[in-house]
């Protein structure tokens, strides 16, 4: 008798355990972090224009120097296949920049868009579709950050060359 007591008063336990450690769980599962992707490539869209197309680079504006972000502007030299590749090297607006828009105006009169969007991190890039053509190969590529505020900063405006010796 006194063996049944025990073993029904440690099940009696065990049930109440088991039913308030239900109730502490949350309502709903925790969010999980996405994991953040090594590189990232934007998809190159040619854009057909109305508005005149200017291979003419003009000025820039410096963002504040706690939204500053360093870019590099690279070409990767081949001649069959030609990329301008713009990447993000760190800085102390990653964590602000909403996001970064890359245009690339061909010599061609061909313009190609990239877009790099939050989160933004060191490494990131974007690889643009470059001049092919003989002739002369020197592209104008254009960056433009988004600031916390929405408004968008002309960073980066330059001719970027096919190759340089």
């Amino acid at each position: 008798m006194k063996k049944n007591l025990i073993i029904s008063a440690a099940l009696v336990l065990c049930t109440v355990l088991v039913l308030a450690a239900g109730c502490t769980q949350p309502a709903t599962p925790p969010a999980t972090p996405t994991p953040t992707p090594a590189l990232t490539t934007a998809t190159a869209t040619p854009t057909a224009s109305s508005t005149p197309i200017s291979l003419t680079p003009g000025p820039t504006q410096t963002l504040p120097e706690n939204w500053n972000i360093e870019m590099q502007v690279t070409t990767d030299g081949q001649a069959w296949d030609p990329h301008i590749i713009v990447s993000c090297q760190g800085g102390k607006g990653l964590n602000f920049i909403q996001k970064i828009d890359v245009t690339v105006t061909g010599s061609d009169g061909v313009v190609v868009t990239g877009v790099m969007e939050k989160p933004l991190y060191k490494g990131q890039s974007v690889s643009l579709r470059s001049t092919n053509k003989p002739g002369d190969k020197t592209d104008r590529v254009e960056i433009w950050a988004t600031n916390p505020q929405g408004e968008k900063v002309k960073i980066f405006d330059a001719y970027v060359p096919f190759r340089t010796y």
